[in-house]
């Protein structure tokens, strides 16, 4: 019973401080109130699944040259203020005590994540600053992807947002992001920094203010809108604050302090993870089905890499039927696949290819499994006269006799009635009528014949029959 308690009570301290990992308490002055925000996904990530990422095993290693690595100093508001106001930014970056328990949080709890993201921003970040300038936005929106998703492309929130950028599936569609059983271009770094770009210019065009397009990114327009409604109309992020969901109040300060620790890592002796340069990648457009397998194998190429390489595929499958697919390689490897032709297709297609095509319906009937069916019905029908003539004599036998001219006439018509029932069940056992949504090979299994036999007796050409048509099956 100790036992039992013991364990209980640890369970329940661990859940309360994952739990307490998962959001900070803020005293408010105004009200006097401590307020807990919830912390965005991206900042609850664990690291050490982060770095088992296979970019990260082959790319990414620690710098062992790092002076103080675990020491945290302390600064005054006033310098963090400072600090904010000297970054090199167009959107808003104000200092508040919120902003300053997120800054608390990545300069100390969150130190070997910002490490990882510092290394792994050499990965991502260009591509996110290519597709933010090409649309004319802030380049500082490049750090969105540190607090959505640690800049892990196949990360998946429990709301079901998934990459990079976090697209949940209908925002991802809308922006033209493939999303399917063997596809999720929400996981391609390309396409989703692409489409996020698009996606954070219409927010603008609505709000023209950027924490508001931070928020609507977060939570939808929807909820911004609904929180502008209850501010009287202001469309300002700290006057709707208490209004927005619980993560949302926490989504723009985790932003802000998210550029801030980007660029003054240093100052709390924040190590960036060293990164070794990768090999150049190349893509080619797929136009038929291809297994990663086979690219592996002939190519002489670890398909961890392809899958890491591609992580828009949601199986080794890559499926160039569909549509032309992207496969990202190694240059030396890419020019290897091209010399092989058709023959990367074929290499043990059977064995990888299981999907079938065509398949042949097998129209035979098990004549042991009807003859079966056959004689159990047979033993139900006698079962059934052997009741009925059992209760015609004990009838017979309490009854009084008829006269003569009754019997002769009853049995005249008893005559008439058995003949009339032999010829219907001699019909019966010679055609059927054909019933909605019986098919010539369902007729043939009922009456022990074959569909061939059918088609011969009743001179019917295809497989096409009506209802309510007659077939004789004998």
């Amino acid at each position: 019973m100790k036992r039992l308690k013991t364990l209980i009570v640890a369970l329940a301290a661990g859940f309360m401080s994952a739990t307490a990992q998962n959001e900070i308490t803020v005293h408010n002055d105004q009200n006097g109130r401590d307020e807990v925000i919830d912390l965005p996904e991206g900042m609850s990530a664990d690291c050490d699944s982060l770095l088992g990422e296979w970019m990260a095993k082959k790319y990414l290693y620690p710098d062992t040259t790092c002076v103080n690595p675990d020491y945290n100093p302390t600064f005054t508001a006033e310098e963090y203020q400072e600090r904010l106001r000297r970054l090199p930014v167009v959107m808003e970056m104000p200092y508040n005590q919120v902003v300053q328990k997120f800054i608390d949080q990545y300069s100390g709890r969150l130190r070997r994540t910002v490490s990882y993201a510092l290394g792994a921003g050499n990965f991502y970040i260009p591509i996110f600053e290519e597709a933010l300038d090409y649309y004319g936005l802030p380049l500082e929106l490049k750090y969105l992807p540190v607090i959505e998703s640690a800049l892990e492309p196949r990360a998946k929130s429990s709301a079901g947002a998934v990459g990079l950028w976090q697209f949940m599936l209908a925002t991802g569609k809308r922006y033209d992001l493939k999303v399917n059983s063997l596809v999720d271009e929400r996981q391609d770094p390309y396409k989703s920094s692409w489409a996020a770009a698009r996606y954070l210019r219409d927010l603008y065009k609505i709000y023209k203010d950027w924490s508001l397009v931070i928020a609507a990114y977060n939570c939808g327009p929807t909820t911004v809108n609904k929180a502008i409604h209850r501010a009287d109309g202001v469309r300002d992020y700290w006057t709707i604050y208490p209004y927005l969901p619980s993560e949302t109040r926490g989504y723009v300060p985790a932003f802000i302090a998210a550029n801030y620790i980007m660029n003054y890592y240093c100052e709390h002796n924040i190590c960036p993870m060293k990164t070794k340069i990768p090999v150049t990648t190349d893509t080619i457009m797929v136009s038929r089905d291809l297994h990663m397998k086979q690219v592996a194998d002939l190519c002489n190429i670890d398909i961890e890499a392809i899958r890491a390489l591609n992580p828009q595929y949601r199986t080794d499958l890559i499926p160039g039927s569909a549509g032309l697919m992207s496969l990202c390689l190694p240059t030396e490897t890419l020019n290897t696949l091209i010399d092989l032709k058709d023959s990367v297709y074929n290499y043990n297609a059977d064995e990888l290819m299981t999907r079938r095509a065509t398949v042949e319906v097998d129209e035979k009937l098990d004549n042991r499994s009807v003859a079966s069916r056959r004689r159990s019905r047979s033993a139900s029908t006698d079962s059934k006269a052997s009741q009925s003539a059992s209760s015609s004599r004990s009838e017979s036998r309490s009854s009084s006799k008829s006269s003569s001219r009754g019997s002769r006439s009853s049995s005249k018509s008893s005559s008439k009635s058995s003949s009339k029932s032999r010829k219907k069940s001699q019909e019966r056992e010679k055609s059927t009528t054909v019933k909605k949504g019986d098919t010539l090979y369902e007729i043939a299994a009922k009456n022990g014949t074959t569909v061939e036999k059918l088609k011969k007796l009743n001179k019917i050409k295809g497989n096409t029959i009506n209802p309510g048509k007659k077939l004789r099956v004998k």
